[in-house]
């Protein structure tokens, strides 16, 4: 900022100067002065002394002079000013807890922008055209967004997701038909990470056009199991089994109560539906326990858990099968 207030200060010094030397040494001529009295044209200028040369250069800065002044201080002034509203915008989102991807790239965004306006205004001040120019970046900014069209979509979505945070890095999510935990969430798309440990791009298109399932904000899940035991087995004890090895895991909440009730009358046995709550990061390894402590309870205990059965009768003809016997 300093050195462009030297630039300003030093073409205002050389105009001064120029303006006082050509009035103190240049020689009084009546047809001159007759000629700017009566608004007619500036006589031609003799280059083959300094003097007259000097006359040129005055001449061009009472022309051009002010204006390229009042450029310059345009774009300083300008330029100050775009920095401090994009900084102040920024401030505004950190305040606000939008994600710092998200700040960073509003804040570079908005100082370009104002940075434009401010270079279209100078150039206007100066003297050049400026509708033709702003009607080729519009032209141009219209090309690029048809061309790009596909990654603008990207880009809208993920300023959605920087936003409204339906997920965070670290949760386990369901996006775009994939599962896996989020690694990034970027502007164009989000990164995730498989169980199995592959790393999955999905474009942030994909993610705001579907379902968004997150395993992980709620901080707990419900367990869901079905414990089948035969027709000819005690219901009631069959529940008492099943409630004691709930009992023994020391990972199932209390709150909300698990539940265990009959649930149907299959072909071949009587389901239960046993319903546990646990914190996200226990379901797998209580979901893995549950089933192998229950198969050795319902064992223990004599209750049976039954597999399908059909039973399949032959109708036959009993004089077909004398006539056979006989033969």
């Amino acid at each position: 900022m300093r050195n462009g207030w030297k630039i300003v200060c030093l073409a205002a010094g050389v105009a001064v100067w120029l303006g006082s030397s050509v009035a103190i040494g240049a020689p009084a001529d009546p047809n001159a002065e007759a000629g700017a009295a009566g608004g007619g044209a500036i006589p031609p200028i003799n280059f083959s002394s300094v003097q007259g040369f000097a006359t040129w250069i005055y001449q061009m800065l009472v022309e051009y002079g002010l204006r390229v002044v009042s450029a310059i201080v345009i774009l300083l002034v300008g330029r100050y000013v775009a920095k401090l509203l994009s900084k102040l915008l920024a401030q505004v989102l950190v305040k606000a807890k939008v994600d710092a991807t998200l700040v960073t790239f509003v804040e570079n965004f908005s100082y370009t922008g104002m940075l434009v306006f401010v270079v279209v205004a100078a150039l206007d001040r100066v003297g050049v055209q400026t509708a033709s120019f702003i009607a080729v970046l519009g032209a141009a900014g219209l090309a690029v967004g048809l061309a790009l069209q596909g990654s603008l979509g990207n880009f809208a979505s993920g300023v959605l997701l920087l936003v409204f945070k339906p997920f965070r890095v670290g949760d386990f999510v369901e996006i775009g038909g994939v599962k896996g935990t989020v690694q990034a969430i970027q502007i164009f798309n989000t990164v995730l990470n498989s169980p199995d440990n592959v790393r999955i791009i999905v474009p942030n298109g994909a993610v705001t056009g579907g379902s968004i399932s997150n395993y992980t904000i709620n901080g707990t899940r419900r367990v869901d199991l079905t414990v089948s035991v035969s027709y000819e087995d005690d219901l009631k004890k069959a529940r008492r089994v099943i409630e004691s090895v709930l009992a023994a895991e020391p990972r199932i909440l209390a709150e909300p109560a698990p539940v265990v009730a009959v649930n149907e009358m299959g072909d071949s046995s009587m389901d239960f539906v046993v319903r546990p709550w646990v914190k996200t990061a226990d379901y797998w390894a209580v979901y893995w326990n549950l089933t192998e402590n229950l198969k050795v309870a319902l064992d223990e205990h004599g209750l049976t858990i039954p597999f399908p059965q059909q039973e399949i009768y032959i109708k036959t003809d009993t004089t077909a099968a004398a006539a056979l016997k006989s033969a």
